[in-house]
């Protein structure tokens, strides 16, 4: 897949390319569903925006997303599309009018022959375009637009927002089922205190900066090692949160690895919450301490073996 940072200056092979536009956080059922309905129509490629809109609007606001951008590409890489169309969300994009951003980056920019999007979709300044409008400047522009429907399970909409909701709640089975594959943390693993390894349980601790924060405690993971001479599927427990027990303040996950020994500092990794364990807990010494984590690692081994 190819990643375009900008809508100007672009080569020519990527030009009139089908399609998919939005947000695309998580890559749920209901994104499947809008990049499904732009293939075969030309090259495949989706239009999203980095930063996230809400965060260039809510710089301070509480972290909300459910991927990083190395995630959400690494995500759309593997449903197949030929070209991530990646647009920078600064103060000109965002002044631009639904007529100057369909005329000046979808037709003249992008080059694209046809645009996909959900029938929730605004666009524009003050999100004053909706997807009908996109519609109508698609045929004065030169490229055909598509509304995809919304995508429900069980009679409820799939949505980032219901994501989040069942994430908070410790329920990442319920979220696999709305983003039609397991919720993953990515991004590289970074030296933290190294209590894990002094426990005989050496961690591989990542950061959790800018992502919405699942509920605080432990899990059973899987684990893909995606750089490295380690590189590979693993099993694993996981601790997500604060670590109580020794007064830690900033958040992070960190990842046990069953069955496995060597060094993953610098390299990246994919962690996949399959089950919640347990929540965080304060214990009265580290044998109680490393006789819990012996009980998760066990406990964890046991539900990744029929995951």
């Amino acid at each position: 897949m190819q990643i375009h940072q900008d809508f100007q200056w672009l080569d020519p092979s990527a030009r009139g390319a089908s399609c998919a536009m939005g947000n695309f956080d998580g890559v749920h059922l209901g994104h499947a569903s809008v990049i499904d309905l732009a293939r075969g129509r030309g090259p495949l490629g989706v239009i999203t925006f980095e930063p996230h809109p809400r965060q260039f609007f809510a710089p301070d606001a509480p972290p909300f997303r459910l991927m990083n951008a190395e995630a959400r590409a690494n995500r759309l890489a593997k449903l197949g599309v030929e070209h991530l169309f990646q647009l920078p969300f600064n103060r000109a994009l965002a002044a631009l009018t639904p007529e100057e951003f369909a005329r000046d980056v979808l037709a003249e920019g992008l080059g694209i022959s046809h645009v996909v999007v959900g029938a929730d979709f605004c666009f524009g300044k003050g999100r004053s375009g909706t997807a009908h409008d996109l519609r109508a400047l698609g045929e004065r522009f030169g490229f055909a637009t598509t509304i995809a429907p919304l995508v429900q399970i069980a009679g409820r909409e799939v949505s980032s927002t219901a994501i989040r909701q069942a994430l908070t709640e410790g329920r990442p089975r319920d979220a696999a089922a709305m983003l039609g594959h397991l919720h993953r943390i990515e991004g590289e693993v970074i030296h933290g205190e190294k209590r894990g390894r002094e426990l005989g349980y050496p961690t591989a601790n990542m950061s959790l900066s800018g992502l919405h924060l699942p509920r605080f405690g432990v899990y059973a993971v899987k684990v893909d090692v995606l750089t490295g001479p380690h590189s590979g599927a693993y099993m694993g427990a996981a601790s997500l949160g604060v670590r109580p027990m020794f007064s830690g303040e900033v958040p992070n996950l960190e990842t046990y690895l069953l069955d496995f020994k060597g060094d993953l500092y610098g390299h990246h990794l994919s962690v996949a919450l399959v089950e919640f364990l347990r929540p965080e807990m304060k214990f009265d010494g580290l044998p109680a301490l490393i006789a819990q984590m012996e009980a998760d690692c066990a406990q964890a081994r046991a539900i990744l073996a029929t995951a």
